[in-house]
């Protein structure tokens, strides 16, 4: 990812943080004590929103920058934050000392999971994080956690996966200290007298968009069988662009008709299947 790339990405995010930065104040009620139910919030409650249809997350293991082995179902019954990052992403550094804080007032029932994206050594990021006495495991990124959790388009991304290990939240930007701190104590069926607002999985929605289609922009698929259309839409589903969205080739070419990078790449699939290969 070049300088140019980056400075996208972290543009991005300051203005979604910006965008996001909103729901709830005065929301930290005493620990402990039995959730009232979204009956009983009244009005004007805070207001916690949470996917309308949680997805369920594909098994993973990490190691991360000490050495230890971190897997999904070692994460069952926590609250966990998987949150990418990188130590060149002004955003990304800001929420640090709120993940920190978070991670300490919950200790053993939330896990926050740092993901660096960056692209210099280990020893570079575990310095960084030694120097800002970060408090959480941090893993690097690889392929295999790109594929996982889709749409990481900016940084800092944070996908909050709930105690049965479905995605149920998703940020992107800076996160609020108060907002990810109301998130948990719901989560974790703390009383909090909050409103839970169910919303739409835009990246769901996305997904089934490029599955379902029929045409891919640039890209010729009328002199394919019926047959070699479906393997064709189903490869191109399947394979990543590589100009650093975060989406698949039939994503970008739906959402981003003008990227010069995904159509040569989609159009060479299409030549393969076409070809027999």
């Amino acid at each position: 990812m070049d300088a140019r790339a980056k400075g996208f990405f972290v543009a991005v995010a300051c203005v979604v943080s910006l965008w996001t930065a909103s729901c709830s104040r005065n929301t930290k009620p005493p620990e402990g004590q039995d959730v009232t139910g979204a009956a009983s919030a009244s009005a004007d409650a805070p207001v916690v929103q949470l996917l309308r249809e949680p997805a369920t997350l594909a098994a993973f293991t990490v190691t991360d920058i000490e050495g230890r082995t971190i897997s999904s179902e070692s994460l069952r019954g926590k609250i966990v934050l998987v949150n990418f990052w990188a130590t060149w992403c002004p955003p990304c550094r800001a929420e640090i000392p709120d993940l920190i804080r978070l991670q300490s007032k919950y200790r053993d029932r939330l896990i926050v999971l740092g993901i660096s994206e960056d692209e210099v050594g280990i020893e570079v990021v575990k310095a960084f994080a030694e120097a800002q006495h970060m408090n959480y495991p941090i893993a690097m990124t690889s392929p295999e956690l790109r594929k996982i959790f889709r749409g990481v388009v900016a940084l800092p991304t944070t996908f909050v996966i709930d105690r049965e290990g479905k995605v149920v939240q998703k940020h992107v930007g800076l996160l609020s200290g108060e907002d990810a701190d109301l998130t948990a104590q719901v989560l974790l069926g703390l009383n909090v007298n909050a409103r839970v607002e169910r919303v739409e999985d835009a990246d769901r929605i996305r997904l089934n968009k490029a599955a379902q289609a029929k045409e891919i922009p640039g890209v010729d698929l009328t002199k394919l069988t019926a047959e070699k259309r479906t393997a064709a839409i189903k490869a191109l589903n399947a394979d990543d662009c590589k100009c650093g969205c975060g989406l698949t080739l039939a994503e970008c070419r739906i959402n981003d008709p003008d990227c010069k990078i995904s159509l040569p790449l989609a159009q060479d699939v299409v030549k393969k299947i076409a070809e027999g290969n």
